[in-house]
C-alpha cells in the first residue's frame, strides 16, 4: 500500500502541484516570520548590549524625567538629585565614582529648518568632562565639548546627515523658543538611539539642567560605578539608604537595567512575530480548504481504483493509510521547500528593513532549530489533517458500489447532519457577535472574536446549501452574457455544491478579513473626520510634534502674529468632579465661539465667561447633572469648590468630556499643560497666515502648524498605512485562494473530459468551452466573495460596537465604492484563475476525451 501511495503521488504530481504550492507558501510565511523576528531581535539585543556597560547602579528621578506638571507635584519631596546627592553617593564605600546625568528631548533642525530624524528619537544630554576635559561617554572625534550656553556638540551621524561642521551655527529646540548655538565638537557613541537613526545633542551641565529640566542644579539620574571587588548588588544595598524609597525614585543595578531592556526588546519582537504568525496561519487555514478539496477530488477520481484494492483484500485502514501517506509525502516535501523559501523571505525582510532605515541594526541570518521543527511540523500536520476526512470517506466506500459508479453522491442523511451542524455553529456565532457588540466596550471583544470564528466555520459548513440558491439568482445573467456556455457554467457550478463551496471558501476567508478591516478603518476615519470638522472652527492648530507641553510664551507670540483674528491655547487638566477624575479642556471664553464649536443639547457657551462648566452627555448621564446643577470639584492643590454646569453638549468631538475657561483653570493650575493653540485667521486659512504662525514660533522644527485638512490627512494616512499593511499580510492568503480556484478548475476539467468531449462533438466550439470554464470560475469566485463581504461587514459592525466606549460617536460606515471594487477584483481573480484550465479544456482531443474511462 505504501508503494501504491508513492506511485499515486508520482502519477498525479501535476494535479497535486497547486496543493503543494499552497502548503509551501503557508509554511514559507511561518518560517520567514520566525527567521526574521529571531534575526531582528538578536540584532537589537546586540545593539543594546553596551547600553549599561559603564553602569553599576543607576538612580532615576521620575519626576525630573517627566513634564513640568509632574515636577510640580513632586516639590513636596525633600530629596532631589542634585550635586549634594551625587557627592553623598560618591562617598559610598563601594563607589568608585558617581556622575549626574541630565537627559531630555532636544530637536535639531537641518539647514532647511526641518527636524532631523524622528521626533521620538531626538535627545539631549549633559557633557560631563573629567579633570582631563574629556567625557568618556562621548569621545570627541573633532573639536571639543560645549562649555557655555552658546555651544553644543552633536553626534557624528547627525552632523553628517545635515552637513554640519565644527564652527557652524545650529538651531535646536526643546519646548520653548528656538536656540541658536555654535557647534564646537563632534563625538561618537554606542547609544542605541543614535545607532538606530536618532539624534543626540550635548550641552554643558548648567545649560542642560536649565534647558532640559527647567530647573538649575537638578539631574534626571545619577550613575554609580563600583570599585573593583564590589558587586553591583552590594553597591545597590549601600545606595538605597541614601535615596528615599518612594514612587519618585527608581534605583536598579546595571545588570537589572540591561535585563529589563532585553526583556522589552523580547516583548516587542514577540508581539511582532505573533502578529505576523497570525496572518501566516490565516494563509494555512485557507490552504486547508484547498488541500481537503484536492484530496476529495482525487479520491473521487480514483473511486474504482480504491474499490479494486478493497476487492482484492485491502482493509479500510490500509486505504485510509495510503491516502494519508500521500498527504504525508506532499506535506513533507512542501514544508521543506517552504522552510528554504522562508529563510529567503526572512533575509528579504531583513534587507527591506535595512533599505527603509539604514540605521536599523542588522546581523547574520539566524535559523533556530525551533524554526525548522515548527515549519516542517506545521506543514505536515496541516496537510495530513486536511486529507484525513477525504481518506476516511474513501475507506467507507463499498467495493461493489464503487465499481458500479464513479460518482457517489452524498446521502440525504449526511446533508441533513452537515446543515444542522452548520446552522448551530453559525447561529451561535452570530448570537455571540451580537452580544459582544451590545456591550459597547472592550469587554465585548472576546465574545465578538469567538463568535466570528464560530460564524465563519458555520458559514463554511453551510456554503453547499447556500450555493444553489445564490448561483440560481445569477442564472439569467449568465445566460444573457454567455448563452449556452453561460447556462452550462451555471449547471456546473451547482452540480457539486461541496466542491463549489470548498473552492469558494478560501476566497470567503480572505474577503471577510479584508472587508472587516476596511469597514473598521473607514468607520474610524469618518468618526475622526466628523470630530475635527464639527469641533474646529479655527483655521490652524499649532502643536508640538512630540506631544510635549508648549512653552507658556508661545500662545502670546501666536496671538500677535499678522493675520490672526482670534486664538486660544487649549490647555488640559485633571480634576475630580463629584469624586470621579475627569479630563478638563480649557479654552479662552471670549474666543471660544470663533475657534471652536460644540453641539449643545441645553445651556449656552456664554456660560464659560461666567466660570461655569460645559459637560458632554455621557458625563451628565453618569453624574446625574443637567444645566444649572452644581458639581463638587477637587483641585490639584487639595482644595475643593462647587462648579455650576452651564450647558450639556453632544460628545465625540476633539475637546473631551468637560470644557472650562482657561481663566478658571489658571486659578488652580498656575502652569497648566498647553497641548495646542487654535488660531482663526482674518482671511481664513491662507499660506501667508501659516507662514506667519511658523515665524511666530521662531521657525521651530518641533512646532507643527496644521490646517483642518492637515489634521484629517494625518489621521487618514495612519489608517491608510495600517490598512495597506494588513492588505499586504493578507495578500498571501488571497494568493493561496487563487491557487485553490485554479487547482479545482483544472481537476474539474480532468474529471469532465468525457463531458467536454461530448459537448465538442455536438457542436460547442473551443471558444464556447473556454467561456463556459471562465464563467464557472467567475461565478464561484463572486459567490465566495459575496459571502465574505456580508460576513465581514457584520463582524466590523460588531467590532465597532466594542470601540464606542473609547471612540465616542463611532458609527459603522460602509465604503460602497471599495466593496464594489473588492467584488470586481474577485471576479477578475476568477477570470485569471480560469485561463489555464480553460485553455486545457479547449485543447482536449474530442475522440480521446469521449473514450476516457
Amino acid at each position: 500500500m505504501h508503494r501504491t501511495a508513492l506511485r499515486n503521488v508520482l502519477a498525479h504530481k501535476g494535479r497535486l502541484l497547486m496543493t503543494a504550492l499552497a502548503v509551501l507558501l503557508g509554511t514559507a510565511f511561518v518560517a520567514g516570520t520566525m527567521v526574521f523576528s529571531d534575526t531582528f531581535g538578536k540584532a537589537l539585543r546586540d545593539s543594546n548590549s553596551k547600553s549599561y556597560s559603564d553602569v553599576s547602579v543607576q538612580v532615576v528621578d521620575n519626576a525630573a524625567a517627566s513634564d513640568a506638571s509632574a515636577r510640580q507635584k513632586s516639590e513636596s519631596s525633600p530629596t532631589v538629585l542634585d550635586d549634594a546627592t551625587v557627592q553623598r553617593l560618591a562617598a559610598l564605600p563601594g563607589a568608585a565614582s558617581a556622575r549626574g546625568v541630565v537627559s531630555g528631548f532636544t530637536g535639531v533642525a537641518d539647514r532647511k529648518g526641518d527636524l532631523i530624524g524622528q521626533v521620538w528619537a531626538a535627545r539631549g544630554a549633559n557633557f560631563a568632562p573629567g579633570q582631563d576635559g574629556r567625557d568618556p561617554r562621548y569621545p570627541m572625534v573633532e573639536g571639543q565639548g560645549p562649555k557655555n550656553a552658546k555651544e553644543i556638540a552633536l553626534d557624528r551621524r547627525t552632523a553628517d546627515r545635515a552637513g554640519y561642521k565644527v564652527g557652524d551655527t545650529v538651531r535646536i529646540a526643546v519646548n520653548g523658543p528656538v536656540i541658536e548655538a555654535r557647534l564646537t565638537g563632534l563625538f561618537t557613541t554606542d547609544d542605541p538611539v543614535v545607532n538606530t537613526g536618532g539624534t543626540l545633542t550635548l550641552f554643558d551641565r548648567a545649560t542642560a539642567q536649565q534647558t532640559l529640566l527647567q530647573e538649575p542644579g537638578r539631574y534626571s539620574s545619577i550613575v554609580l560605578t563600583a570599585k573593583p571587588g564590589t558587586s553591583q548588588d552590594a553597591l545597590l544595598a549601600q545606595a538605597e539608604p541614601v535615596i528615599p524609597s518612594d514612587h519618585q525614585f527608581v534605583i536598579k543595578t546595571g545588570a537589572a537595567l540591561q535585563a529589563d531592556e532585553q526583556a522589552q526588546i523580547a516583548r516587542s519582537t514577540d508581539a511582532m512575530r505573533t502578529m505576523l504568525l497570525v496572518f501566516a496561519f490565516i494563509s494555512l487555514f485557507v490552504g486547508i480548504f484547498i488541500i481537503a478539496n484536492t484530496f476529495t477530488m482525487l479520491v473521487a477520481q480514483r473511486t474504482k481504483e480504491l474499490a479494486l484494492l478493497r476487492a482484492i483484500g485491502a482493509s479500510r485502514r490500509q486505504v485510509t493509510r495510503s491516502v494519508l501517506v500521500e498527504a504525508l509525502l506532499i506535506g513533507t516535501v512542501s514544508a521543506v521547500a517552504g522552510l528554504l523559501a522562508g529563510i529567503g523571505i526572512g533575509a528579504g525582510m531583513q534587507s527591506l528593513i535595512g533599505s527603509l532605515n539604514e540605521n536599523m541594526p542588522s546581523g547574520s541570518l539566524l535559523v533556530k532549530p525551533l524554526t525548522v521543527v515548527v515549519t516542517v511540523a506545521v506543514g505536515v500536520l496541516v496537510t495530513v489533517l486536511s486529507a484525513l476526512l477525504p481518506a476516511l470517506r474513501a475507506a467507507r466506500i463499498a467495493p461493489v458500489a464503487a465499481m458500479s459508479s464513479g460518482d457517489q453522491p452524498a446521502t440525504q442523511k449526511s446533508l441533513v447532519v452537515r446543515n444542522t451542524i452548520g446552522s448551530v455553529l453559525a447561529g451561535g456565532g452570530l448570537a455571540l457577535i451580537g452580544y459582544g457588540a451590545s456591550t459597547g466596550d472592550d469587554s465585548g471583544r472576546l465574545p465578538v472574536g469567538g463568535g466570528a470564528f464560530l460564524a465563519l466555520i458555520g458559514v463554511f459548513v453551510l456554503l453547499p446549501l447556500l450555493s444553489r440558491p445564490v448561483v440560481a439568482l445569477v442564472g439569467p445573467l449568465l445566460r444573457a452574457l454567455g448563452g449556452t456556455p453561460g447556462r452550462l457554467a451555471q449547471q456546473n457550478a451547482v452540480r457539486n455544491p461541496r466542491r463549489t463551496a470548498a473552492t469558494a471558501a478560501a476566497l470567503t476567508i480572505g474577503l471577510t478579513l479584508v472587508t472587516g478591516l476596511t469597514v473598521i478603518g473607514t468607520s474610524v476615519g469618518d468618526t475622526v473626520d466628523r470630530a475635527v470638522t464639527r469641533s474646529m472652527r479655527s483655521d490652524y492648530i499649532v502643536s508640538s510634534a512630540n506631544g510635549m507641553n508648549l512653552s507658556g510664551q508661545l500662545p502670546a507670540q501666536i496671538a500677535k502674529a499678522p493675520g490672526v483674528a482670534a486664538s486660544s491655547p487649549m490647555t488640559s487638566a485633571y480634576w475630580k468632579l463629584d469624586g470621579t477624575t475627569r479630563s478638563i479642556t480649557g479654552l479662552d471664553a471670549d474666543a471660544f465661539d470663533r475657534i471652536a464649536e460644540v453641539k449643545l443639547t441645553s445651556g449656552s457657551t456664554a456660560a464659560l465667561r461666567s466660570g461655569q462648566l460645559l459637560v458632554d452627555q455621557d458625563v451628565a448621564a453618569k453624574s446625574g447633572v443637567t444645566t444649572g446643577s452644581t458639581m463638587t470639584a477637587g483641585f490639584p492643590d487639595g482644595s475643593t469648590g462647587r462648579l455650576t454646569v452651564g450647558g450639556v453638549y453632544e460628545g465625540g468631538g476633539m475637546f473631551g468630556p468637560v470644557l472650562l475657561a482657561n481663566s478658571e483653570i489658571a486659578k488652580h493650575e498656575p502652569k497648566p499643560y498647553v497641548a495646542d493653540v487654535l488660531v482663526k485667521g482674518e482671511n481664513g486659512a491662507t499660506p501667508a497666515l501659516k507662514q506667519a504662525l511658523k515665524d511666530a514660533t521662531g521657525a521651530n522644527p518641533v512646532i507643527e502648524v496644521k490646517s483642518k485638512q492637515d489634521v484629517r490627512d494625518d489621521f487618514s494616512q495612519i489608517i491608510t498605512f495600517a490598512l495597506n499593511l494588513m492588505y499586504g499580510l493578507l495578500g498571501m492568503a488571497v494568493l493561496i485562494a487563487v491557487l485553490g480556484v485554479i487547482n479545482t478548475l483544472a481537476m474539474s476539467v480532468f474529471e469532465r473530459k468525457r463531458e467536454i468531449g461530448m459537448l465538442r462533438a455536438i457542436g460547442l466550439d473551443r471558444r464556447g468551452i473556454k467561456r463556459m470554464v471562465r464563467l464557472e470560475s467567475v461565478v464561484i469566485s463572486l459567490f465566495g466573495a459575496g459571502i465574505g463581504l456580508l460576513l465581514g461587514c457584520f463582524i466590523a459592525w460588531a467590532v465597532n460596537g466594542t470601540l464606542k466606549s473609547s471612540l465616542t460617536g463611532l458609527t459603522t460606515v460602509l465604503p460602497y465604492g471599495q466593496l464594489a471594487l473588492f467584488l470586481a477584483l474577485a471576479g477578475l481573480v476568477g477570470l485569471v484563475a480560469a485561463i489555464w484550465p480553460a485553455r486545457r479544456a479547449a485543447g482536449l482531443d474530442i475522440l480521446s476525451s469521449i473514450k476516457t474511462d
